[in-house]
């Protein structure tokens, strides 16, 4: 971490926040989806579903084409050979930059200590959710089913959560009124870890 060079914690975090507007409106809005409900691939300008049309509703004053390179340097889109871009994921996880990846790190372990401290002394909203499930005799062979079977489900719950709170946020959706300006979300993570039995690694 100190041979890093030091974060630009604002840019890295705007960076993150509009790449994930961006890839989650695209499989959301209906807009920018195909006929079977997928992503559809979208040409960068010109009329009616475009990817700069999808950047300025969703990630607001910022070059459609700064968007695009990130996305393609991730490994988030690729460009069909008709010229147009399709999507490749369900989210935008940052690859090659360790500075970005401790920058998420860093605020998804803050939100998780922050939700633990409220709780430990919950105020009048009385406790906020902070649950897991975990079994403690698993064999070697359930864990990638289980990777993969939690990944699925989890992806499809923040999605169907992303829509929701898309709706009523004032960034994406100009027309909900209201007072204060709150952050408010769910963070899930997975874990797993060998056991000691008798003394030696199960």
């Amino acid at each position: 971490m100190r041979q890093l060079p030091e974060p630009d914690d604002i840019a890295s975090t705007e960076r993150y926040n509009r790449a994930a507007r961006v890839i989650a409106a695209w499989r959301r809005e209906s807009d920018f989806r195909d006929a079977r409900g997928r992503p559809a691939p979208l040409p960068v300008t010109g009329s009616g579903a475009t990817f700069s049309e999808l950047v300025k509703r969703f990630s607001g004053d910022v070059p459609a084409r700064a968007i695009l390179d990130e996305l393609i340097r991730v490994g988030a889109v690729k460009r069909l050979k008709d010229g147009r871009f399709r999507l490749l994921t369900r989210a935008y996880i940052p690859k090659s930059s360790d500075a970005d990846k401790l920058n998420i790190l860093g605020t998804d372990v803050r939100h998780l200590i922050s939700t633990i401290d409220h709780n430990l002394k919950p105020d009048h909203r009385g406790p906020l959710f902070q649950r897991k499930v975990a079994y403690d005799n698993l064999p070697d062979d359930v864990l990638p089913e289980f990777r993969t079977l939690s990944a699925k489900k989890a992806q499809i719950l923040l999605e169907n959560l992303d829509q929701w709170l898309a709706q009523r946020d004032r960034d994406v959706t100009p027309t909900v009124k209201g007072t204060g300006r709150n952050l408010a979300g769910l963070g899930i993570y997975y874990f797993e870890e060998p056991l000691l039995e008798r003394g030696k690694l199960k």
